[in-house]
């Protein structure tokens, strides 16, 4: 993010659009772990989970950076570059899923065999 480019793509003014994974909690699955988008703050389940909505929404509309949207982790990775970021500008709140959240998660709806189901 050092070159001002992927910086372009960082909205710190949008909420994220949700507590959980957008597409997951549309279609009733779960995820593993949640990621935020810079751009737009879409919500997607990482690329462990089934859905793998955090890269699926990078495909179809091209924002590149994502945040991890894990408590504690404030992480960037650029899908563009392939590069990650250990820090960068902080978002609009909420930073994070709740941390009473399971992971993998939500609770009520991960399957007992999940470890078989995951990337």
């Amino acid at each position: 993010m050092a070159d001002g480019t992927a910086e372009e793509e960082i909205d710190v003014t949008i909420p994220p659009s949700g507590e959980g994974c957008l597409e997951c909690e549309q279609s009733g699955g779960w995820w593993v772990h949640l990621r935020r988008c810079a751009a737009c703050g879409h919500i997607g389940c990482c690329d462990t989970s089934p859905g793998q909505h955090s890269t699926a929404h990078y495909t179809e509309t091209g924002h590149a950076l994502i945040r991890s949207f894990e408590p504690g982790e404030a992480w960037y990775f650029d899908f563009g570059t392939q590069e990650m970021f250990a820090s960068g500008p902080d978002l609009a709140p909420p930073e994070s899923r709740p941390e009473s959240q399971s992971v993998p998660g939500p609770a009520d709806r991960v399957p007992a065999n999940w470890r078989e189901l995951i990337h």
